[in-house]
């Protein structure tokens, strides 16, 4: 897949477009990504997708934004593994919101990204006040040359796929449930960075995986599993918080240990997957406290991967 800045088509290249924020890459986005796919082989086309950095969410509202699901960098590279050739980023900013809805047409649809197909959601607005709609882009791509699509909303045991929907499965740590609107287990892929060797100190090494920033959507302990390390992945026990036993962070950190694997891994870029939530964080009156919790935090997530492995299939 390629990587764009801008709603500029390259070698003025006509495409098959969609829009989005595409947050978590959850099932509705994988079908929309699936059709659009279908699309642009028909036509001998790109598939080409246009998202947003930041949110615009993030950009009107910072600090009522919801939580991102996926890092710019995840979205990406899900974006590439979902059939899209072409990733054009807008950076989402005051001028840009200031496009209305005509302007967003002609500047980046028809000028810009040389739409000859566009394909959206079934509740796509757009425009400085989203007075853009279905019908207002029907009448122009009969009128610019570009033919217009409206996918409807896919549902999961009769739930809306939708990336507030899985915020909330993860936010009330029904991690089965979000990963039946994902299609696949929720992770978070970052860097190993440094850490104070807490851990280490207390016989439960860590691995300090950098957020960069990110306000994650869960919080607590959970079963995890670890890609990365070796050709397959390694069960662990992941924290997603703020330490509070011993010094509340400045912002929250993913610690994981692993059950079953030692060894140095500073720089390394890791995915973890998460499967199930232990028990929220919680203060300990002691270091010694802690490490008791930890150890038992481990034989239970040992315990769980074993009923996991165990339960019969069907």
């Amino acid at each position: 897949m390629r990587f764009f800045r801008g709603f500029h088509a390259p070698a003025g290249q006509p495409c098959a477009l969609t829009i989005g924020n595409f947050d978590g890459l959850h099932l509705g986005h994988q079908a929309l990504l699936s059709l659009l796919a279908d699309r642009a082989g028909e036509r001998g086309l790109p598939a080409s997708v246009l998202t947003f950095e930041p949110h615009p969410r993030e950009f009107f509202s910072p600090l009522d934004a919801p939580a991102r699901l996926t890092s710019l960098r995840e979205k990406l590279l899900l974006l590439g593994d979902n059939g899209v050739n072409h990733a054009h980023v807008q950076r989402f900013d005051a001028r840009f919101a200031r496009l209305g809805a005509e302007e967003f047409i002609q500047s980046v649809l028809v000028r810009g990204l040389k739409v000859r197909h566009l394909l959206i959601g079934d509740d796509f607005h757009f425009g400085t006040r989203r007075d853009g709609d279905f019908d207002m882009l029907r009448r122009a791509g009969h009128m610019c040359g570009f033919g217009v699509e409206a996918m409807p909303t896919l549902s999961v045991a009769g739930e809306r796929a939708s990336s507030s929907a899985v915020r909330r499965a993860l936010a009330a740590g029904e991690l089965a449930h979000a990963a039946r609107l994902l299609g696949r287990s929720y992770s978070i892929a970052g860097q190993v960075a440094h850490g104070n060797q807490l851990g280490r100190q207390i016989g439960f090494p860590t691995l300090n995986i950098a957020l960069r920033h990110r306000r994650p959507v869960l919080s607590g302990v959970f079963a995890v599993e670890v890609e990365g390390l070796s050709g397959e992945r390694i069960k662990g026990v992941a924290n997603v918080g703020v330490r509070p036993t011993v010094g509340d962070a400045p912002q929250p950190r993913l610690e994981a240990h692993l059950l079953d694997w030692s060894g140095e891994c500073y720089g390394a870029h890791l995915r973890v997957h998460f499967f199930h939530k232990l028990r929220d964080e919680i203060r300990f009156p002691s270091l010694d406290a802690l490490k008791a919790q930890i150890g038992q935090d481990a034989q239970a997530a040992r315990g769980w991967f074993s009923q996991r492995l165990e339960a019969p299939c069907g």
